[in-house]
């Protein structure tokens, strides 16, 4: 039998997210402080005898994933490009387990586009440089090179300059998504007069010891796209309210383009209580209790543990 290989795509979480700037070919220029989380999909394969690439998709979001054509997904994309660097000689039966929604602005997709970047690279033993995997990550989405880095950090131009920081805390969190998509194209028309964010708005020097502190400096910066974005799904409004709402909430915020947001947490008893009690008012929604990944908190969120120990 062979073996099984596992990647965790770990939700991605802007915490703040700044339009500096737009280039001449229309994409935009963007400084985000990004942090990852215990929640996430996970990408597992197996080794074929053949040069042929499957990849199957289960789980509670899979959704209309599961009954569509892979051809497009990220992951096979991710895993021919991997196969056309000439150096993978095998194929491989993939399966992805989607727990986060589609179109939500955590960069599920691009974080599935990193895990098979990572993963494949370990199963058929490439010996790729960074340069190369960077190149083909950024070439599959703005959002795959952060991911694929995949540690706190600053992430700026249009997805490719990566300042690496040290660990923020294990802070709790909760991420609530109202269960609907927003068009990442729709919301940067919307914004189309607002203007341009200065740049180096965050100390990558600074660091944290406690949610508390993090929030208070998250509290200097935003999220430019909040407003086009609740003007197109005013429902983000109503989880951004229900977020902060409830006790302990230090601070709530949307996610990149939406429509998934988070509050950061004193403690993680309160983060729990908060995600039952806004889940038993809100049906619909999509909420996940968790926290920011660190490397000491990286194996425990592995095995589905939401806060560590």
């Amino acid at each position: 039998m062979s073996a099984t290989y596992r990647q965790q795509a770990p939700a991605k979480v802007n915490l703040f997210l700044h339009v500096t700037g737009k280039r001449d070919d229309g994409y935009h220029l963007l400084e985000s402080l990004v942090c990852f989380t215990a929640t996430g999909d996970v990408l597992t394969g197996e080794l074929r005898d053949d040069d042929k690439i499957t990849l199957s998709i289960t789980g509670p979001m899979a959704g209309n994933l599961a009954l569509e054509s892979t051809d497009d997904n990220l992951v096979m994309r991710a895993a021919r490009m991997l196969q056309e660097t000439g150096t993978a000689k095998q194929g491989a039966d993939l399966v992805l387990d989607k727990r986060l929604p589609v179109a939500s602005g955590i960069g599920g997709g691009s974080a599935d586009a990193a895990a098979a970047i990572r993963l494949l690279s370990e199963m058929w033993k490439l010996e790729l440089d960074d340069a190369t995997l960077s190149r083909i990550a950024l070439s599959l989405g703005a959002d795959v090179p952060v991911c694929l880095h995949g540690k706190t950090c600053v992430m700026s131009g249009i997805g490719e300059e990566i300042t690496e920081l040290p660990d923020l805390p294990p802070v709790p969190m909760v991420l609530i998504n109202p269960g609907k998509a927003v068009s990442t194209p729709e919301i940067f028309k919307a914004r189309a007069d607002e203007g341009f964010s200065p740049t180096g708005a965050w100390d990558t020097n600074q660091t944290f010891q406690s949610g508390a502190a993090l929030a208070d400096a998250l509290s200097e910066c935003g999220n430019d796209l909040t407003l086009p974005a609740t003007g197109i799904l005013p429902e983000i409004c109503d989880v951004l309210n229900a977020l902060a709402r409830e006790e302990g909430c230090l601070l709530a915020r949307m996610s990149g383009s939406g429509a998934t947001c988070f509050g950061i947490y004193d403690t993680f008893d309160q983060a729990e209580r908060a995600a039952h009690a806004i889940a038993a008012q809100n049906p619909d929604c999509w909420i996940s209790p968790t926290h920011i990944l660190t490397e000491k908190t990286r194996e425990q969120a592995d095995i589905g543990a939401a806060f560590p120990d």
